[in-house]
């Protein structure tokens, strides 16, 4: 190989390298955003919630230098086969990545009004859950960092647990605000809470899927595990 086309492909490796390092910057953001929600909420702290909200701001500004990166290595490198899927790959994370940080926020926003009302009740299964979703985001982030399949995969496989986990707590919110009613304000800003979590473990595992393809080149041929959908709430993060 002349001493040229070496130097080029090494400095191709070096874009993609760097490529990796802001996703994994973006994860490291979105998990620590989700990490500050989740104690806000118990520990009814408005001033973490806040900051879980600020961090918002880095995860946007990064999702845009990811993007302008990846097209710009797409139109001077002009990349095939494995190369162009890391880099499309990346582009599809950190949509995902992003969409993490919204509902991170939307359970920040909640908890600071949640801080001011009184709960009669245990957060006990919400916890449970949150403690699932947050295991399966480190997951994640750790498998986009160390290029590891089988992390992949174990998110991907732990979609139905989190999505029972979410029907379990729906049904147990709304037996406490129809058990009284003065339950129904913070039931509501739970419920959109779960709500939240429960995306979050999809995206989740939308990043799996795709890292899967990444890495192999093949889609993963199971349907995708889901638990009992009969049961919607609240299905989109909040703007703004």
């Amino acid at each position: 190989m002349p001493e040229s086309s070496g130097h080029i492909v090494k400095s191709f490796e070096q874009e993609l390298a760097r490529l990796r390092e802001l996703l994994i910057e973006m994860g490291g953001i979105v998990e620590s955003q989700l990490a500050m929600a989740l104690q806000a909420l118990m520990q009814k702290d408005a001033e973490l919630a806040s900051r879980a909200i600020e961090s918002d701001v880095r995860v946007d500004a990064l999702e845009r230098e990811i993007e302008q990166f990846a097209i710009r290595l797409i139109a001077l490198r002009q990349p095939v086969a494995d190369d162009l899927r890391r880099i499309v790959g990346a582009l599809k994370i950190t949509v995902d990545l992003e969409r993490i940080g919204d509902y991170a926020a939307n359970v920040a926003k909640r908890s600071i009004v949640l801080s001011g009302l009184s709960l009669p009740f245990s957060l006990t299964g919400l916890m449970h859950m949150a403690e699932m979703v947050q295991e399966q985001l480190k997951l994640i982030v750790d498998a986009i960092g160390d290029t590891d399949i089988e992390k992949a995969i174990s998110v991907w496989q732990s979609d139905e647990r989190v999505d029972d986990l979410y029907v379990v707590v729906f049904r147990e919110l709304i037996t406490y605000m129809m058990e009284d009613p003065r339950n129904i304000t913070p039931c509501t800003h739970l419920l959109f809470i779960s709500k939240n979590l429960e995306r979050i473990g999809d995206h989740a595992t939308n990043i799996a899927e795709t890292l899967h393809y990444t890495m192999t080149g093949q889609v993963l041929s199971q349907e995708r595990p889901k638990g009992d959908r009969t049961v919607y709430y609240a299905d989109r993060p909040e703007r703004g």
